[in-house]
């Protein structure tokens, strides 16, 4: 008997290693694992050099408190500021964490500057920012939320792509729109680069701030290092985690110096954000990731597979409805059960993950292999044949 909760369904499989883009289960068998974690295996499973990071730190330091200097801490947000759009840098151990945390400061900011009143924060309806509790009523799911009341307040929500109800739900409380640039657990759904230009617009006019999730579209997985990247938009906060801890748990919230004013000392913590072993790993992931030459190969290996999809799309019309994504984080929605599908590439070794709107999720390492890719595509046009 296992004294897990059950609070996942868990598949009745179980894996003893794994090594770059492969995971190798009890019973001996090698599956291609475009799962990852769920986007959190940058760089595949058991990277050298992250192996030899944690080897090395974990000999020298795992843990201090935040009530002192971490100078891995230090150099991995200043990597960070230098990369991207951010000022500042909060370290958490989660994307949920970072998503609250997001939250947080922009409330902050607006108390700090004598306008509290501004604490309502406008999100996607059944977009999905985390499982604390704060997080499911961002998200506006009744799925999520069933169970767990009362409701926490302070959250308004629009339909994706219906901007006349965005407008409308902007009221004088209105602190900040929060998106996900990339829909991932909703179905793959990609903001278009002019409707993020159009919300910072909006955002400019009214007064309110900006937050782009990329918890899990960010860190190379679009092909840039933030989605939000080719829009040339520049938010005010974003949450980051998965991808950037390559598979150890980091979180973090990059800010602009305005919103980072308002975060003074005691006004948010946590006990092992920014331990040094964590910040360790965050610094060899960037190292490897920020790299141009790095990117252009997901940007590359991306069209590849997605030009390959699209052609068995064609071939299967009853079966495969739409191709979605940007970069590694690709979306196959269905017109047959995606359960059943999901399955059927599992037993032919190739492990994949549901999303929102009949969409299996494939997220490979951002480092696979072309000859990989062609393996996985092999396998979907077997199911797919399967299936007809």
């Amino acid at each position: 008997m296992s004294h897990l909760a059950k609070n996942y369904n868990r598949k009745k499989i179980s894996f003893k290693h794994g090594k770059g883009s492969f995971l190798y289960s009890l019973d001996g068998k090698k599956y291609l694992d475009f799962v990852q974690g769920i986007a959190v295996n940058s760089l595949g499973h058991a990277h050298p050099k992250l192996v030899k990071t944690i080897n090395a730190q974990s000999k020298k330091l795992w843990h201090v408190s935040n009530a002192f200097e971490i100078p891995e801490g230090e150099r991995l947000a200043k990597k960070l500021a230098k990369k991207t759009f951010a000022d500042f840098v909060m370290f958490q151990n989660s994307g949920t964490e970072a998503t609250e945390a997001a939250i947080k400061a922009a409330r902050r900011y607006f108390y700090s500057i004598g306008k509290s009143h501004k604490n309502r924060i406008l999100c996607i309806k059944n977009s999905f920012h985390g499982r604390t509790l704060a997080a499911i009523y961002a998200s506006g799911s009744k799925k999520m939320t069933e169970g767990f009341g009362p409701k926490i307040g302070g959250f308004d929500h629009f339909d994706f792509g219906d901007h006349k109800s965005l407008n409308k739900k902007i009221s004088k409380n209105t602190a900040a729109i929060m998106v996900e640039t990339i829909m991932g657990e909703g179905g793959i759904k990609v903001i278009p680069d002019w409707c993020l230009k159009e919300l910072r617009k909006l955002c400019n006019k009214k007064s309110i701030l900006l937050i782009l999730d990329e918890v899990q579209c960010g860190i190379g997985r679009s092909g840039d290092f933030f989605a939000f990247e080719n829009s040339k938009v520049k938010p005010d906060i974003v949450p980051i985690a998965k991808g950037i801890g390559g598979g150890f748990p980091i979180g973090a919230v990059l800010m602009n110096k305005k919103v980072a004013s308002g975060m003074t000392a005691g006004t948010h913590g946590s006990t092992f954000g920014g331990n040094p072993l964590a910040m360790a790993v965050g610094n060899s992931v960037m190292d490897i990731i920020s790299n141009k030459k790095f990117l252009n190969n997901v940007k590359n290996i991306s069209k590849y597979f997605l030009s390959n999809l699209n052609k068995i799309k064609e071939k299967h019309p009853t079966v495969i409805k739409e191709i979605r994504g940007k970069g590694l984080l690709i979306g196959i929605q269905l017109y047959t059960d995606q359960t059943k599908f999901i399955k059927k590439l599992m037993e032919n070794k190739l492990l994949t993950i549901r999303a929102a709107e009949n969409v299996v999720r494939v997220l490979p390492p951002l480092n696979v292999k072309k000859n990989e890719i062609d393996q996985a595509l092999k396998i979907i046009q077997k199911v797919c044949l399967e299936t007809n």
